[in-house]
């Protein structure tokens, strides 16, 4: 299996069976509604006694497209409730928390251009990034605005950057000033240390109280917790992004459409969209194409404390609000991967291929089970009803390998490269639309709505 990379620490492969039991029980824990409750609390009442407003952190990243969407909704933010924000500018970062930078800007500039108009927002419809030249006197320009300004011209001026209009963005330089290199660079550094500081790694992001929430996917997590605590200013206003609902009812030519889901056995969002996007199948009638990829720490990509924290937690908080069953969770990194692979190949025959992926990532990721054991792996062949006697037998069959990294290349070659990733197809196989993350399976479902009722018209 010489596609498989091993590495050391939380991105091993090939942990021993106390660190494997050690970092599950730990995940489940980090992830677990009694301790995020345990510390809403304690930062609350430290915030209490202190004595202090209610403050969020913002940290924004210049040539990043979700950053822009972010930063829209300050001001909404503002009016809403009873908060103050500190925006602080950081550059984009190129370490172990982002091993393919670019693949992950160009995304960020093609998804928020598609969901901006179902969220109220605007993104400018210009091919291609920013130019250096533009990213540069946008950094520059926003780092000599005061806060009160970056909410309001500072929106401007990146809605200029996203749209080449450089004369745009001179103008305003030209009313409101700028900063030399030197100045950049102490902001620069000011906002690094400080998300260093509350241990994050991303652009985008908004921090209030021990919890992070990234961009506007995220923001309707962080109105609750303001809601909860009675920090709601004007109740009239309705809520700045709320969750995007996920269509059930769709007009029968849907059933026309595919749509290829990207998965990966040992990612929490995969384990947490898997539901919902059997359900949307179904409601929908369209077709399935199951395209499974390799864990990425598993194609030698890295992944850092912090990072793993935050999307364990992160997951959990988004399972609970979809209602989906998650958080006891058994690692299947490594061996457990690579047998149900093979189990998912020979499962085809049967016609339950995709039924034991999903009781697989069940079994991991809800139901706290050891896949790398064999009562563990019985339990998911048997939970779909094929026969384990049989299965033993094709335990070690690779012959997997080639079509797992020809879906990797596919799905990089469309401009994705996260789990779980979709593409929605028409009935000659051409791209409808594509979206990275469980977080894009409401824009998913809007896209088949659409395509089929236009479809329905025309007929």
């Amino acid at each position: 299996m010489s596609q498989i990379t091993h590495q050391k620490g939380l991105a091993s492969s090939t942990p021993t069976g106390l660190k494997r039991w050690f970092l599950s029980r730990l995940m489940t824990y980090i992830g677990s509604e009694r301790r995020l409750n345990k510390l809403r609390n304690k930062y609350e009442n430290k915030r209490k006694n202190q004595g202090r407003e209610h403050v969020i952190e913002y940290f924004h990243q210049v040539d990043d497209g979700y950053s822009h969407l972010a930063l829209q909704i300050l001001e909404r933010l503002i009016l809403r409730y009873d908060v103050d924000i500190i925006v602080y500018i950081v550059p984009a970062i190129q370490d172990a928390n982002f091993p393919e930078p670019e693949l992950l800007l160009d995304l960020s500039h093609k998804d928020a251009s598609v969901i901006a108009p179902f969220l109220g927002l605007t993104f400018p419809h210009v091919e291609g990034r920013p130019t250096p030249k533009l990213i540069a006197k946008t950094t520059a320009f926003l780092c000599h605005l005061p806060q009160e300004k970056l909410r309001t011209v500072g929106v401007k001026a990146s809605a200029a950057m996203w749209s080449a209009d450089e004369t745009m963005l001179d103008m305003l330089i030209s009313k409101y000033g700028s900063t030399t290199l030197e100045n950049v660079a102490i902001k620069l550094d000011e906002g690094v240390k400080r998300r260093t500081q509350l241990q994050h790694y991303s652009g985008a992001m908004f921090y209030y109280e021990g919890e992070w929430y990234w961009g506007v996917d995220r923001i309707y997590h962080l109105e609750n917790r303001l809601s909860e605590l009675g920090a709601v200013k004007q109740s009239e206003l309705p809520c700045v992004v709320p969750r995007p609902e996920i269509l059930s009812q769709f007009p029968q030519s849907a059933r026309h459409l595919t749509l290829e889901y990207y998965p990966s056995l040992r990612s929490p969002y995969t384990a947490i969209s898997w539901s919902p996007t059997m359900k949307l199948v179904a409601d929908s009638d369209i077709k399935i194409n199951i395209c499974p990829v390799l864990p990425m720490v598993m194609r030698g990509v890295p992944v850092t404390k912090n990072k793993a924290f935050y999307i364990f937690t992160d997951t959990a908080r988004e399972a609970r609000e979809l209602g989906v069953s998650y958080g006891t969770f058994y690692d299947p990194i490594g061996t457990p991967v690579l047998q149900a692979l093979s189990l998912w190949h020979w499962a085809k025959q049967y016609d339950k291929d995709i039924e034991l992926l999903g009781a697989f990532l069940n079994a991991a990721f809800s139901a706290g089970i050891n896949t790398n054991t064999f009562s563990g792996m019985k339990h998911v062949v048997e939970a779909v009803g094929l026969d384990w006697k049989e299965a033993m037998l094709h335990l070690t069959d690779d012959s997997w390998q080639t079509q797992i990294e020809a879906h990797r290349q596919k799905m990089y070659e469309h401009g994705l490269w996260g789990v779980p990733s979709y593409r929605l197809l028409d009935e000659h196989g051409q791209e409808i639309a594509s979206g990275w993350g469980q977080d894009r399976l409401w824009y998913i479902a809007q896209k088949i709505y659409a395509y089929s009722n236009e479809a329905k018209l025309m007929s």
